[in-house]
């Protein structure tokens, strides 16, 4: 049995890694010109090695629509082994390079635009708290433009005030980091103004708010019409920094998550006039691997939930 067995390993014919990662390539970048030019290669080269791999697999990859290729349904199934076969390779690569070069752990964030950026610190400084230096770059947009560069590894992890859902055509996967009730903020006039019979005391108070692009916006909207609350909106921000600042000089009352009351009121000379627990803030870290790995990745999500159990 034993010899029978060495002699199938013998006579099995291998995956080619190279004709593999040539392929995947093309499917992240979208064309085999653009995987040509990254790879210095000539567009003949790729197609070969593509049309091997077929080969070797018995079935199609790519189909054309137009000018473009689309990956078959065999081909989907391909590329999300390959993404994880690589995602692996190249994180192991890094490891080799920081423990020989003393390199830090690189960390790239994608930041959607909305996300408090007190928020933002709360999530991120566990993993400034490694023991390993850590080298953190934050990009911060649109959440679909970021799932796009989370898509092809330009970052590593995207937070987030909602999550992405299953209809997006991107493999990605949601982490629950936190959640939170929403405060009311303003200065110490207005704050003690409407805290009295608050949450009523909304009906007609003027307000800054986040733009509908936002989760809690949203949400807000939701529980107003249920509550039969019309506050009166002054302002609608895509930058609640920008917001804050407005609810600083009196204009209005702003929301913020009550996880922040304290950074928010400290930093911004203000007090809180209520607050709403049936509004939750979720926040979560979006990537494009179930099992997270990454040890800067894993810190956050650490702490974020020694957060909540505590």
């Amino acid at each position: 049995m034993l010899g029978q067995h060495r002699d199938s390993l013998v006579h099995m014919e291998w995956l080619n890694y190279h004709h593999l990662y040539y392929f995947w390539l093309v499917a992240r970048e979208g064309s085999i010109a653009r995987a040509a030019a990254q790879m210095r290669l000539t567009h003949p080269t790729i197609s070969k090695q593509l049309s091997q791999l077929e080969s070797f697999f018995e079935d199609k990859l790519f189909e054309r629509l137009g000018r473009n290729l689309v990956l078959t349904e065999f081909g989907q199934t391909v590329f999300r082994y390959a993404d994880e076969i690589f995602s692996v390779g190249r994180e192991l690569q890094e490891s080799v390079h920081r423990r020989s070069g003393g390199r830090p752990l690189l960390l790239r964030v994608g930041l959607v635009e909305v996300l408090p950026k007190l928020v933002a610190h709360r999530l991120l400084n566990p993993a400034f708290q490694l023991r390993e230096p850590v080298h953190v770059i934050c990009r911060e947009g649109k959440f679909e433009d970021l799932l796009a560069e989370l898509a092809v590894h330009r970052i590593d992890i995207v937070l987030s005030d909602a999550p992405v859902s299953s209809t997006v055509d991107i493999r990605a996967f949601n982490h629950l980091l936190d959640e939170s009730g929403v405060s009311f903020f303003g200065t110490p006039k207005l704050a003690l103004k409407y805290r009295r019979r608050f949450p009523r005391s909304l009906e007609g108070a003027p307000l800054l708010v986040p733009t509908e692009t936002s989760a809690i916006r949203r949400d807000l909207e939701q529980w107003f019409s249920a509550e039969n609350i019309r506050p009166t909106i002054v302002g609608e921000f895509d930058d609640t920094a920008l917001l804050k600042v407005f609810g600083q000089d009196g204009v209005g009352l702003f929301p913020a998550p009550t996880v922040i009351e304290r950074e928010v009121c400290r930093q911004y000379k203000v007090r809180v006039a209520g607050r709403i627990d049936a509004v939750r803030e979720r926040y979560y870290a979006i990537s494009v691997k179930r099992r997270l790995g990454h040890p800067a990745v894993l810190a956050i999500c650490e702490g974020a939930r020694k957060t909540r159990s505590g």
